[in-house]
């Protein structure tokens, strides 16, 4: 009797080729990992020279420091030389005097700069984070509880995330700007005159307030600006530069890109990797991660930030303009809708 097709037994050749096309789906599984895990190889040919003016001791600096260890940017044809500042603030100033390319820089520098008609490109966001702002205070000086702020004399770098924090902070409390008193310091002075006594508190970001609350040991209260300010960070350059080498953003963009999804990716990698710049232990890093959230986009979130940090700043006098700033014309959308099209949500 014939076997029906149900019972017919399955030939060796048809095990053999099962076989083969598992064996090859796997290889090609274990290629594509590779390709993702492991750093990229050099272009060919001369690369072009890009200076970028980063705070390497922030973690939002963490795509562009792996595109530059890992190879990204070689090979999209970059050789990325790293500028270290202390601040977003201080890295666009480097672009804007000639020092540099691009910068790494939050939403408020940004607004500051623009308000002040300076023609500046957002060409993309590279990271995200709620939890990298806020305040540390000393005990012996009766800074207790967010509330015990009336009256301190709080360090804090006027113009910058710190400051705009600072007052959202203050007002959650209650609190008017003008029942504390506000100390101008650059970012890396903080913490000696939270040190010395010269004030009771500081305002400012990571990696200086948990370093600053080690100093202090048991005598430091931290508040941070959890649901009071979004850390969005970016890559910016002067306009003229921006619009006149498009290719250059292109390639800028895909190794950030890389970056970016290796310092979401790897966690363990990439907390190895900027352990040493920020300053802060692996172990550290890593319990933080999960607030980090890298990636580029370009978010309609961005232009709402941008406006009201720009009514803040008019109404601080930072500006002497009295209008909000149309600053999606200082939005450079060709990159990024060539290379992450789905990531772009700004209308426009």
């Amino acid at each position: 009797m014939s076997s029906t097709p149900s019972q017919r037994p399955i030939r060796r050749e048809t095990l053999l080729a099962i076989g083969l096309a598992c064996a090859l789906g796997l290889l090609l599984a274990a290629y594509v990992w590779g390709k993702r895990s492991t750093p990229a190889t050099a272009a060919s040919g001369p690369l072009e020279k890009l200076i970028i003016a980063t705070n390497t001791e922030y973690i939002g600096a963490c795509p562009v420091i792996a595109a530059r260890d890992r190879g990204y940017f070689a090979a999209q044809g970059i050789q990325a030389q790293v500028q270290s500042h202390s601040s977003g603030k201080a890295s666009l100033n480097a672009v804007l005097q000639g020092r540099a390319d691009f910068a790494t820089v939050a939403d408020l520098a940004l607004a500051l700069a623009i308000l002040n008609e300076q023609p500046i490109s957002i060409v993309t966001t590279i990271f995200r984070t709620e939890k990298d702002h806020g305040i540390v205070g000393r005990k012996d000086h009766a800074v207790l509880s967010p509330a015990s702020l009336k009256g301190k004399r709080i360090g804090v770098t006027l113009g910058t995330s710190g400051h705009f924090t600072l007052d959202v902070f203050l007002n959650r409390q209650r609190l008017r700007s003008s029942e504390v008193t506000m100390v101008n310091y650059r970012p890396e002075e903080l913490g000696a005159a939270l040190a010395k006594g010269e004030v009771d508190a500081i305002a400012g970001w990571e990696p200086f307030l948990k370093q600053n609350a080690a100093s202090q040991g048991g005598n430091a209260i931290t508040f941070y600006g959890d649901e009071v300010y979004e850390s969005i960070y970016n890559i910016a350059g002067m306009r003229a530069f921006v619009t006149e080498h498009p290719r250059t953003v292109t390639r800028l963009l895909r190794a950030l890109a890389e970056g970016a999804r290796f310092c979401s990716e790897q966690v363990a990698e990439a907390s190895r990797l900027v352990a040493p710049s920020v300053k802060t232990s692996e172990d550290e890093l890593r319990a933080a991660w999960p607030a980090y959230r890298f990636g580029i986009d370009l978010d309609q979130g961005l232009i709402l930030a941008l406006e009201d940090e720009s009514r803040w700043a008019i109404k601080n006098k930072f500006s002497n303009r009295s209008d909000i700033p149309n600053y999606l014309d200082h939005i450079y959308l060709d990159g990024m809708v060539e290379v992450k099209p789905g990531n772009v949500s700004i209308i426009h």
